[in-house]
């Protein structure tokens, strides 16, 4: 007999069936029970309630373990690009040879957009975010291509959406890069990897081809690959939600990028760059910051640090230091608001006070860091993180699709008024 749980009310015993996942998870399977008790469960923001079963990410915050498809983030960190995490989010194992060749050569066809889609530049304000350009982008694809919205469509027409939207991902975020600095867009040069490729469309001039340093290719690949997904996160929920009323893909991540914009979810980097630069501002003593992070009286906290998720260490964190020592290195920037950075980072891993209470530099520490030194505004981190976060949506999308998932529909507990006589105007 399968395990269950008991559930008393009203002096009637109810029986709900445990379902238990492959790395051991448990969870109280709930969905008859509005139907057998007239009772439903409230779980503010969702903490602890499993909306799907799903493939894709595992993630263990105590112990500090995140696997995509059952990879560990280090190995495919070290190993793989983020076009071959891409393709092993997507469709379920990682590429062999031929695979990836194949999906690099359909990415490559597809990375132009629309001419068409340049006139939306002109049309936004200078000051329009870049978040806001990019969702509005992604969302009008599916203006451009009609065929998407076909609930209905072919498993190839599918394919073919899939691979429209990677390619022309990186199109779209390095246009608004150049856009924002008022230079002309640079096209895809598709002899050139996706990352690469990517690099290029974004520092590149059009006169002529930049040569990417492989420190810089290297770093990037990784922080796309540490970003590529993260279980059901708030994003990542969004997507799955709006697309289970059978919307198109375009809309579904466009949805996405919204809930990656809000600064509680995608916008950790930034806020660490700002942090740094309001403790140069005030002329730089990181003692005295630190200081101020230690007083509990005191409403500063440092940004970057720990992780709501991860309770001993973040298993990205570790990875993208070395990426990160390496970018500095190379780059040989002088920078006092990266100089600041290293001297936080040394005190987090060294001062008794962060170390036992586990505030580690996390992921958003580190991909702040290398966004700067690499040249980008902090208002282009998010984007960028979206970049990466794109073959996560894709794939939770595409499983909640595959999977049959219902249309959501969250239930509620009512708090408002009871029964009410209308008053006519004239009376009220």
């Amino acid at each position: 007999m399968s395990e269950t749980a008991q559930l008393i009310l009203d002096g009637i015993t109810y029986n709900l069936p445990i379902v238990e996942g492959t790395e051991n998870e448990k969870a109280i399977d709930i969905a008859k029970l509005r139907d057998q008790t007239g009772y439903v469960t409230l779980d503010s923001g969702f903490k602890n309630t499993g909306a799907t079963k799903s493939a894709i990410t595992f993630l263990d915050g105590e112990k500090g373990i995140l696997k995509y498809r059952g990879y560990g983030i280090e190995q495919l960190a070290e190993k793989s690009t983020f076009l071959e995490v891409a393709y092993l989010l997507i469709y379920g194992s990682l590429p062999n040879q031929t695979q990836i060749q194949d999906f690099q050569h359909q990415i490559s066809r597809h990375t132009l957009v629309h001419e068409d889609m340049k006139k939306f530049f002109d049309g936004f304000p200078s000051k329009s975010h870049p978040m806001g350009q990019l969702s509005s982008l992604v969302c009008s694809l599916s203006a451009f291509y009609p065929e998407s919205l076909d609930p209905q469509a072919t498993k190839e027409e599918f394919d073919l959406t899939i691979i429209k939207l990677l390619a022309k991902m990186a199109t779209i975020v390095s246009w608004i890069y150049k856009k924002s600095l008022g230079h002309p867009v640079i096209y895809p040069k598709n002899k050139l990897d996706y990352v690469t490729n990517f690099l290029n469309m974004t520092f590149g001039q059009r006169t002529e081809e930049v040569v990417i340093d492989d420190v810089v290719v290297d770093a990037m690949n990784k922080l796309l690959i540490l970003h590529a997904d993260h279980e059901q996160n708030c994003s990542a929920s969004t997507v799955r939600i709006v697309g289970s009323s059978d919307c198109n893909l375009y809309a579904s991540i466009s949805a996405g990028c919204s809930a990656l914009w809000g600064p509680l979810h995608g916008g950790a980097n930034q806020a660490v760059i700002e942090m740094l630069e309001k403790i140069k501002n005030d002329g730089g003593d990181v003692d005295k910051w630190v200081n101020k992070a230690k007083d509990k009286n005191d409403t500063f906290r440092l940004m970057g640090f720990g992780h709501r998720v991860y309770k001993n260490f973040d298993p990205r964190a570790k990875i993208i230091k070395k990426a990160c020592d390496d970018i500095l290195e190379k780059l040989g920037i002088n920078d006092p608001v990266l100089d600041i950075a290293k001297k936080l980072e040394e005190v987090a891993l060294s001062d008794p006070y962060f170390v036992e209470r586990k505030l580690y530099p996390n992921v958003d520490f580190y991909s702040g860091i290398i966004y700067r030194a690499l040249g980008f505004p902090t208002e282009m981190f998010t984007v960028l993180f979206a970049l990466g976060r794109l073959p996560g949506w894709i794939a939770q999308w595409k499983e909640m699709r595959e999977n049959g998932d219902p249309i959501g529909r969250p239930r509620q507990i009512y708090v408002g008024e009871n029964d009410r006589e209308y008053v006519d105007i004239s009376k009220r």
